[in-house]
Protein backbone atom coordinates (compact mmCIF):
# COMPACT_ATOMS: atom_id res chain seq x y z
CA UNK A 1 0.00 0.00 0.00
CA UNK A 2 1.41 3.41 -0.97
CA UNK A 3 0.44 7.21 -0.76
CA UNK A 4 0.68 10.29 1.25
CA UNK A 5 -1.55 8.93 3.81
CA UNK A 6 -0.23 4.54 3.93
CA UNK A 7 1.59 3.24 6.53
CA UNK A 8 4.49 1.43 5.58
CA UNK A 9 5.12 -1.51 7.38
CA UNK A 10 8.80 -1.78 6.72
CA UNK A 11 9.67 1.80 7.38
CA UNK A 12 12.51 2.42 9.79
CA UNK A 13 10.66 5.47 11.54
CA UNK A 14 7.42 8.00 11.30
CA UNK A 15 6.25 8.63 7.94
CA UNK A 16 4.62 11.83 6.55
CA UNK A 17 1.19 10.61 6.88
CA UNK A 18 -0.01 12.53 10.02
CA UNK A 19 -2.22 10.89 12.81
CA UNK A 20 -5.15 9.98 10.01
CA UNK A 21 -2.60 7.07 9.37
CA UNK A 22 -3.66 5.83 12.65
CA UNK A 23 -6.97 4.89 11.70
CA UNK A 24 -6.28 4.07 8.07
CA UNK A 25 -8.49 1.10 7.24
CA UNK A 26 -5.16 -1.22 6.60
CA UNK A 27 -2.67 0.47 8.90
CA UNK A 28 -2.40 0.45 12.73
CA UNK A 29 -6.07 -0.39 13.42
CA UNK A 30 -5.94 -3.47 11.90
CA UNK A 31 -2.78 -4.59 13.19
CA UNK A 32 -2.52 -4.21 16.37
CA UNK A 33 -3.05 -6.57 18.83
CA UNK A 34 -6.37 -5.87 20.66
CA UNK A 35 -6.28 -9.27 22.79
CA UNK A 36 -2.94 -7.45 24.66
CA UNK A 37 -4.04 -4.18 24.33
CA UNK A 38 -6.97 -4.75 26.07
CA UNK A 39 -6.22 -7.06 28.35
CA UNK A 40 -3.22 -4.75 29.30
CA UNK A 41 -6.43 -1.69 29.90
CA UNK A 42 -8.35 -4.33 31.88
CA UNK A 43 -5.76 -4.45 34.48
CA UNK A 44 -5.51 -0.52 34.85
CA UNK A 45 -8.59 -0.45 35.44
CA UNK A 46 -8.95 -3.44 38.03
CA UNK A 47 -6.06 -1.26 39.56
CA UNK A 48 -7.27 1.86 39.95
CA UNK A 49 -10.58 -0.08 41.77
CA UNK A 50 -7.96 -1.99 43.87
CA UNK A 51 -5.96 1.61 44.53
CA UNK A 52 -9.12 3.12 45.59
CA UNK A 53 -10.34 0.38 48.04
CA UNK A 54 -6.82 1.21 49.92
CA UNK A 55 -6.26 4.36 49.82
CA UNK A 56 -9.78 5.92 50.29
CA UNK A 57 -10.18 5.87 54.16
CA UNK A 58 -6.15 6.61 55.00
CA UNK A 59 -6.33 9.87 55.60
CA UNK A 60 -2.99 10.18 56.55
CA UNK A 61 -1.47 9.38 52.76
CA UNK A 62 -4.96 10.59 50.62
CA UNK A 63 -4.68 14.18 52.04
CA UNK A 64 -8.26 13.96 53.12
CA UNK A 65 -9.46 13.11 49.71
CA UNK A 66 -10.63 9.75 48.88
CA UNK A 67 -10.37 9.98 45.22
CA UNK A 68 -6.69 11.60 45.46
CA UNK A 69 -4.75 8.19 44.28
CA UNK A 70 -7.38 7.20 41.81
CA UNK A 71 -7.81 10.58 40.38
CA UNK A 72 -3.70 10.06 39.83
CA UNK A 73 -3.74 6.36 39.13
CA UNK A 74 -6.48 7.52 35.91
CA UNK A 75 -4.46 9.87 34.93
CA UNK A 76 -1.19 7.98 35.09
CA UNK A 77 -2.91 5.25 33.02
CA UNK A 78 -3.82 8.04 30.88
CA UNK A 79 -0.38 9.34 30.52
CA UNK A 80 0.74 5.99 29.89
CA UNK A 81 -1.63 5.54 27.03
CA UNK A 82 -0.31 8.64 25.60
CA UNK A 83 3.25 6.94 25.64
CA UNK A 84 2.12 3.89 24.09
CA UNK A 85 0.57 5.87 20.30
CA UNK A 86 3.71 7.70 20.43
CA UNK A 87 5.93 4.99 20.90
CA UNK A 88 3.97 3.39 18.08
CA UNK A 89 4.11 5.99 16.17
CA UNK A 90 7.73 6.18 16.47
CA UNK A 91 8.42 2.94 16.17
CA UNK A 92 10.67 0.61 17.63
CA UNK A 93 13.10 0.93 14.31
CA UNK A 94 12.95 4.55 14.64
CA UNK A 95 13.63 4.42 18.25
CA UNK A 96 16.62 2.38 17.38
CA UNK A 97 18.52 5.14 16.00
CA UNK A 98 17.81 6.78 19.27
CA UNK A 99 19.16 4.46 21.78
CA UNK A 100 21.92 6.01 22.21
CA UNK A 101 21.01 9.29 23.24
CA UNK A 102 17.95 7.29 25.66
CA UNK A 103 20.62 5.20 27.11
CA UNK A 104 22.44 8.65 28.04
CA UNK A 105 19.37 9.66 29.69
CA UNK A 106 18.22 7.62 31.96
CA UNK A 107 22.47 6.62 32.89
CA UNK A 108 21.80 10.45 33.96
CA UNK A 109 18.46 10.29 35.44
CA UNK A 110 19.96 7.72 38.18
CA UNK A 111 22.58 9.26 38.61
CA UNK A 112 20.82 12.88 39.67
CA UNK A 113 19.34 10.07 42.37
CA UNK A 114 22.92 9.63 43.80
CA UNK A 115 23.20 13.51 44.11
CA UNK A 116 21.17 15.63 46.77
CA UNK A 117 17.82 15.93 44.29
CA UNK A 118 17.30 12.08 45.40
CA UNK A 119 14.76 10.86 48.40
CA UNK A 120 14.54 7.82 49.82
CA UNK A 121 10.84 6.32 49.98
CA UNK A 122 10.18 2.92 51.61
CA UNK A 123 14.10 2.73 52.69
CA UNK A 124 14.55 3.01 48.80
CA UNK A 125 16.81 6.07 47.77
CA UNK A 126 15.59 5.74 44.04
CA UNK A 127 13.27 8.66 43.75
CA UNK A 128 12.92 12.36 42.96
CA UNK A 129 10.65 14.19 44.28
CA UNK A 130 8.70 16.41 41.69
CA UNK A 131 6.70 18.42 44.06
CA UNK A 132 2.76 18.31 44.09
CA UNK A 133 2.02 14.64 45.36
CA UNK A 134 4.76 13.59 42.11
CA UNK A 135 7.87 11.53 42.13
CA UNK A 136 10.15 10.20 39.70
CA UNK A 137 12.15 6.56 39.85
CA UNK A 138 14.58 6.96 36.95
CA UNK A 139 15.29 3.16 37.34
CA UNK A 140 12.04 2.24 35.68
CA UNK A 141 13.14 3.69 32.21
CA UNK A 142 16.26 1.69 32.51
CA UNK A 143 14.89 -1.62 32.00
CA UNK A 144 13.56 0.15 28.59
CA UNK A 145 16.90 1.34 27.40
CA UNK A 146 18.95 -2.08 28.20
CA UNK A 147 16.60 -3.61 26.40
CA UNK A 148 16.62 -1.85 23.28
CA UNK A 149 20.91 -1.10 24.11
CA UNK A 150 21.44 -4.54 23.60
CA UNK A 151 18.90 -5.17 21.58
CA UNK A 152 21.13 -2.75 18.95
CA UNK A 153 23.82 -4.41 19.49
CA UNK A 154 23.26 -8.22 19.38
CA UNK A 155 21.21 -7.75 16.74
CA UNK A 156 23.27 -5.52 14.23
CA UNK A 157 25.31 -7.75 12.02
CA UNK A 158 22.71 -10.37 11.92
CA UNK A 159 19.95 -8.32 10.82
CA UNK A 160 22.50 -6.64 8.56
CA UNK A 161 23.09 -10.53 7.30
CA UNK A 162 26.75 -11.00 8.15
CA UNK A 163 26.67 -13.06 11.10
CA UNK A 164 24.05 -15.77 12.00
CA UNK A 165 24.41 -15.39 15.65
CA UNK A 166 25.95 -12.66 17.81
CA UNK A 167 29.70 -12.96 18.35
CA UNK A 168 31.37 -12.53 21.54
CA UNK A 169 32.43 -9.29 21.26
CA UNK A 170 29.39 -8.27 20.61
CA UNK A 171 27.82 -9.93 24.06
CA UNK A 172 30.58 -8.36 25.74
CA UNK A 173 29.66 -4.99 24.20
CA UNK A 174 26.20 -5.34 25.79
CA UNK A 175 26.66 -7.09 28.85
CA UNK A 176 28.66 -3.75 29.29
CA UNK A 177 26.08 -1.44 27.93
CA UNK A 178 23.99 -2.81 30.86
CA UNK A 179 26.50 -3.34 33.59
CA UNK A 180 27.03 0.53 34.15
CA UNK A 181 23.44 1.23 34.98
CA UNK A 182 22.90 -2.05 36.97
CA UNK A 183 25.67 -1.08 38.93
CA UNK A 184 24.40 2.05 39.65
CA UNK A 185 21.38 1.15 40.57
CA UNK A 186 23.01 -1.37 43.22
CA UNK A 187 24.94 2.09 44.67
CA UNK A 188 21.22 3.35 45.40
CA UNK A 189 20.72 0.48 46.61
CA UNK A 190 17.48 -0.92 44.60
CA UNK A 191 17.74 -4.18 44.69
CA UNK A 192 14.50 -5.32 43.26
CA UNK A 193 15.38 -3.34 39.79
CA UNK A 194 18.53 -5.29 39.84
CA UNK A 195 16.98 -8.46 39.72
CA UNK A 196 14.84 -7.36 37.63
CA UNK A 197 17.68 -6.09 35.12
CA UNK A 198 19.58 -8.82 35.78
CA UNK A 199 16.25 -10.95 33.88
CA UNK A 200 15.78 -9.09 31.47
CA UNK A 201 19.63 -9.43 30.58
CA UNK A 202 19.20 -13.49 30.41
CA UNK A 203 16.14 -13.15 28.32
CA UNK A 204 18.11 -10.90 26.07
CA UNK A 205 20.62 -13.32 25.83
CA UNK A 206 18.58 -16.52 25.14
CA UNK A 207 16.62 -14.58 22.57
CA UNK A 208 19.59 -13.56 20.29
CA UNK A 209 21.16 -17.07 20.33
CA UNK A 210 24.38 -16.17 21.87
CA UNK A 211 26.39 -19.00 22.84
CA UNK A 212 24.68 -20.68 25.88
CA UNK A 213 28.17 -20.30 27.95
CA UNK A 214 27.30 -16.44 28.40
CA UNK A 215 24.03 -17.66 29.85
CA UNK A 216 25.41 -20.20 32.04
CA UNK A 217 28.25 -17.43 33.08
CA UNK A 218 26.10 -14.85 33.75
CA UNK A 219 24.09 -17.44 35.90
CA UNK A 220 27.71 -18.61 37.68
CA UNK A 221 28.40 -14.39 38.04
CA UNK A 222 25.05 -13.26 39.21
CA UNK A 223 25.59 -15.83 42.28
CA UNK A 224 28.87 -14.44 43.10
CA UNK A 225 27.93 -11.06 42.84
CA UNK A 226 25.01 -11.46 45.33
CA UNK A 227 27.36 -13.52 47.39
CA UNK A 228 30.01 -10.81 47.26
CA UNK A 229 27.06 -8.16 47.77
CA UNK A 230 26.04 -10.26 51.25
CA UNK A 231 29.28 -10.35 52.65
CA UNK A 232 30.40 -6.59 51.96
CA UNK A 233 27.40 -5.41 53.43
CA UNK A 234 26.15 -3.18 50.49
CA UNK A 235 22.80 -3.69 51.03
CA UNK A 236 21.07 -1.43 53.61
CA UNK A 237 19.98 -3.02 56.63
CA UNK A 238 15.90 -3.19 55.70
CA UNK A 239 16.52 -4.95 52.94
CA UNK A 240 18.54 -7.60 55.15
CA UNK A 241 15.33 -7.73 57.03
CA UNK A 242 13.48 -8.64 54.46
CA UNK A 243 15.44 -11.81 53.29
CA UNK A 244 15.80 -12.66 56.69
CA UNK A 245 12.07 -12.52 57.21
CA UNK A 246 11.24 -14.49 53.99
CA UNK A 247 13.61 -17.29 55.06
CA UNK A 248 12.00 -17.77 58.84
CA UNK A 249 8.76 -16.13 58.33
CA UNK A 250 8.16 -16.47 62.30
CA UNK A 251 11.22 -14.24 62.42
CA UNK A 252 9.43 -11.10 64.37
CA UNK A 253 6.11 -11.27 63.02
CA UNK A 254 5.36 -7.30 64.80
CA UNK A 255 8.27 -6.20 63.06
CA UNK A 256 9.97 -7.45 60.03
CA UNK A 257 7.98 -10.11 58.90
CA UNK A 258 4.50 -7.59 59.72
CA UNK A 259 4.03 -6.96 55.84
CA UNK A 260 3.94 -10.67 54.81
CA UNK A 261 2.59 -12.23 57.68
CA UNK A 262 -1.01 -9.36 57.31
CA UNK A 263 -0.81 -10.09 53.13
CA UNK A 264 -1.02 -13.63 53.65
CA UNK A 265 -4.12 -13.01 56.26
CA UNK A 266 -5.87 -10.87 53.86
CA UNK A 267 -5.68 -13.24 50.71
CA UNK A 268 -6.33 -16.19 53.06
CA UNK A 269 -9.45 -14.26 54.46
CA UNK A 270 -10.86 -13.90 51.08
CA UNK A 271 -11.80 -17.22 50.02
CA UNK A 272 -12.95 -18.15 46.67
CA UNK A 273 -15.36 -15.27 45.54
CA UNK A 274 -13.81 -12.30 48.76
CA UNK A 275 -15.91 -9.87 50.97
CA UNK A 276 -16.85 -7.91 48.20
CA UNK A 277 -15.13 -4.97 46.68
CA UNK A 278 -15.01 -2.36 49.61
CA UNK A 279 -15.46 -4.84 52.39
CA UNK A 280 -12.43 -6.09 53.32
CA UNK A 281 -10.92 -6.49 56.99
CA UNK A 282 -7.74 -5.88 56.26
CA UNK A 283 -7.79 -3.26 53.85
CA UNK A 284 -10.58 -0.89 55.51
CA UNK A 285 -8.86 -1.86 58.63
CA UNK A 286 -5.14 -0.66 57.03
CA UNK A 287 -3.40 -3.92 58.23
CA UNK A 288 -1.53 -4.27 55.22
CA UNK A 289 1.40 -0.90 54.55
CA UNK A 290 1.84 0.08 50.80
CA UNK A 291 -1.34 -1.75 49.86
CA UNK A 292 -1.64 0.78 47.35
CA UNK A 293 1.68 -0.61 45.48
CA UNK A 294 3.90 -3.43 46.28
CA UNK A 295 0.77 -5.00 48.25
CA UNK A 296 -2.34 -4.43 45.49
CA UNK A 297 -2.82 -8.13 44.95
CA UNK A 298 -3.70 -8.58 48.38
CA UNK A 299 -6.60 -6.32 48.29
CA UNK A 300 -7.43 -8.91 44.91
CA UNK A 301 -7.58 -11.56 47.28
CA UNK A 302 -9.67 -10.47 50.19
CA UNK A 303 -12.17 -8.24 48.60
CA UNK A 304 -11.94 -10.48 45.20
CA UNK A 305 -11.50 -13.95 46.47
CA UNK A 306 -9.70 -16.56 44.18
CA UNK A 307 -11.82 -15.99 40.85
CA UNK A 308 -10.69 -12.46 40.92
CA UNK A 309 -7.26 -12.68 41.74
CA UNK A 310 -7.03 -15.39 39.33
CA UNK A 311 -8.45 -12.84 36.57
CA UNK A 312 -5.34 -10.47 37.17
CA UNK A 313 -3.20 -13.40 36.92
CA UNK A 314 -4.96 -14.63 33.61
CA UNK A 315 -5.08 -11.17 32.42
CA UNK A 316 -1.42 -10.60 33.05
CA UNK A 317 -1.07 -14.33 30.94
CA UNK A 318 -2.76 -13.21 28.01
CA UNK A 319 -0.28 -9.97 27.75
CA UNK A 320 2.49 -12.47 28.14
CA UNK A 321 1.10 -14.83 25.78
CA UNK A 322 0.38 -11.83 22.90
CA UNK A 323 4.39 -10.98 23.39
CA UNK A 324 5.84 -14.33 23.21
CA UNK A 325 3.43 -14.91 19.71
CA UNK A 326 4.47 -11.25 18.65
CA UNK A 327 8.64 -12.35 19.21
CA UNK A 328 7.97 -15.41 17.71
CA UNK A 329 6.19 -13.79 14.43
CA UNK A 330 8.94 -10.93 14.01
CA UNK A 331 10.93 -11.25 11.08
CA UNK A 332 13.81 -9.63 12.48
CA UNK A 333 16.44 -10.24 15.50
CA UNK A 334 16.08 -7.05 16.94
CA UNK A 335 12.41 -7.42 17.41
CA UNK A 336 12.38 -10.45 18.69
CA UNK A 337 14.82 -9.44 21.53
CA UNK A 338 12.82 -6.62 22.22
CA UNK A 339 9.90 -8.56 22.66
CA UNK A 340 12.06 -11.24 24.77
CA UNK A 341 13.28 -9.09 27.04
CA UNK A 342 10.06 -7.14 27.56
CA UNK A 343 8.28 -10.90 28.44
CA UNK A 344 11.32 -11.48 30.63
CA UNK A 345 10.52 -8.29 32.65
CA UNK A 346 6.64 -8.79 32.91
CA UNK A 347 7.56 -12.53 33.97
CA UNK A 348 9.59 -12.02 36.59
CA UNK A 349 8.01 -8.56 38.31
CA UNK A 350 4.38 -9.88 38.44
CA UNK A 351 5.66 -13.35 39.49
CA UNK A 352 7.95 -11.46 42.63
CA UNK A 353 4.78 -9.04 43.26
CA UNK A 354 2.79 -11.56 43.79
CA UNK A 355 4.83 -14.37 45.34
CA UNK A 356 6.42 -11.73 47.88
CA UNK A 357 2.42 -11.34 48.76
CA UNK A 358 1.77 -15.05 49.21
CA UNK A 359 5.37 -15.60 50.98
CA UNK A 360 6.98 -17.49 48.46
CA UNK A 361 9.51 -14.31 47.70
CA UNK A 362 11.17 -12.29 49.50
CA UNK A 363 10.19 -8.66 49.47
CA UNK A 364 11.31 -6.26 47.37
CA UNK A 365 9.37 -3.56 46.42
CA UNK A 366 8.78 -4.04 42.77
CA UNK A 367 5.15 -2.82 41.67
CA UNK A 368 2.26 -5.17 40.15
CA UNK A 369 2.35 -3.97 36.42
CA UNK A 370 -0.35 -2.29 34.90
CA UNK A 371 -2.25 -2.85 38.25
CA UNK A 372 -0.27 -1.12 41.13
CA UNK A 373 -0.13 2.68 42.08
CA UNK A 374 2.55 4.22 40.37
CA UNK A 375 3.14 6.56 37.64
CA UNK A 376 7.00 5.75 36.47
CA UNK A 377 5.99 2.01 36.31
CA UNK A 378 3.06 2.96 34.52
CA UNK A 379 4.57 4.74 32.47
CA UNK A 380 7.27 2.11 31.60
CA UNK A 381 4.97 -0.89 30.89
CA UNK A 382 2.82 1.35 28.82
CA UNK A 383 5.91 2.28 26.55
CA UNK A 384 6.86 -1.30 26.34
CA UNK A 385 3.65 -2.62 25.35
CA UNK A 386 3.84 0.48 22.73
CA UNK A 387 7.27 -1.56 21.89
CA UNK A 388 5.45 -4.90 21.26
CA UNK A 389 2.57 -3.16 19.10
CA UNK A 390 5.14 -1.54 16.94
CA UNK A 391 7.09 -4.68 16.51
CA UNK A 392 4.04 -6.22 15.19
CA UNK A 393 2.02 -3.40 12.98
CA UNK A 394 5.67 -3.05 11.40
CA UNK A 395 6.09 -7.09 9.99
CA UNK A 396 5.04 -7.74 6.11
CA UNK A 397 1.27 -8.86 6.39
CA UNK A 398 2.28 -12.08 5.33
CA UNK A 399 4.00 -12.98 8.78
Amino acid sequence: MTGANSFSVSGYGPQRAGWTRLFARDSLARRLDWPMLLSALALSMIGSLLVYSATRNRTEINQGDPYYFLIRHLMNTGIGLALMVGTVWLGHRGLRNAVPILYGLSVFGILLVLTPLGSTVNGAHSWIVLGGGFSLQPSEFVKITIILGMAMLLAARVDAGDRKYPDHRTVLQALGLAAVPILIVLLMPDLGSVMVMVVIILGVLLASGASNRWVFGLITAGAVGAIAVWQLHILDEYQINRFAAFANPALDPAGVGYNTNQARIAIGSGGLTGAGLFHGSQTTGQFVPEQQTDFVFTVAGEELGFLGAGLIIVLLGVVLWRACRIARETTELYGTIVAAGIVAWFVFQAFENIGMTLGIMPVTGLPLPFVSYGGTSMFAVWVAVGLLQSIRVQRPMSA
